[in-house]
């Protein structure tokens, strides 16, 4: 019997970031974890034919999608939920009964560029609207506020000037996402993060 935590991922889209924690699995960089099953709120989410293409059970639920997804993932035996490129807010019912077992990745240094209305290609739109000079991504637990909860682990990104939304997006996904995700699972999944007030405590 495995001793790897059983992971549950949430997805709208492509899945890139499914794929990036897909490939950390087989690579054996990810060693504590193993995706039991792939959830999307979209039918046509590409990212239900990678997790297929890797033998992932997998579902689309489109109505009364927290109990059906709340279902699902209890069949399957999910300790964590990662929400890799999922754009819709996560209930009570599954805040409740994954406490403190929920992370997101988000693609901004948190607290810039985050919270309701901030998600997906709009997030590096305003932050070139902005000018700031660098922006990243952000792993977080999830709480009843969006993209409010203890942070586990960032990485910054250069802003170029001659960037465009589409063009940050990609080397955002890149160089920050794809890195520290499967990094973030890996150390929630080894028991390795401890949440103290607002703080994540890492311990090696």
């Amino acid at each position: 019997m495995s001793n790897k935590m059983k992971t549950a991922v949430l997805v709208s889209g492509g899945g890139t970031n499914l794929q990036a924690l897909i490939d950390s699995i087989d690579r054996g960089d990810v060693q504590s974890a193993e995706i039991v099953c792939v959830i999307a709120n979209k039918e046509n989410a590409y990212a239900l034919e990678r997790a297929r293409k890797a033998g992932i059970p997998a579902k689309a639920i489109t109505a009364d999608f927290e109990a059906g997804a709340l279902a699902f993932m209890q069949e399957c035996g999910a300790e964590l939920v990662v929400l890799a490129g999922f754009l819709s807010i996560i209930g009570k019912g599954i805040l409740s009964a994954y406490k403190n077992r929920i992370i997101n990745i988000h693609p901004s240094l948190i607290p810039s560029f985050c919270g309701k209305g901030y998600y997906g290609l709009h997030v590096h739109e305003k932050v070139l609207e902005y000018g700031v000079k660098l922006t990243g991504a952000t792993v977080h637990f999830v709480s009843e506020e969006v993209d409010g909860g203890v942070i586990i682990a960032q990485k910054a990104v250069e802003v170029r000037h001659d960037d465009t939304p589409d063009v940050l997006q990609k080397r955002v996904m890149e160089e920050a996402e794809w890195v520290i995700l499967p990094r973030a699972v890996e150390l929630v999944a080894s028991g390795r993060v401890q949440i103290q007030g607002r703080m994540a405590v890492i311990t090696e």
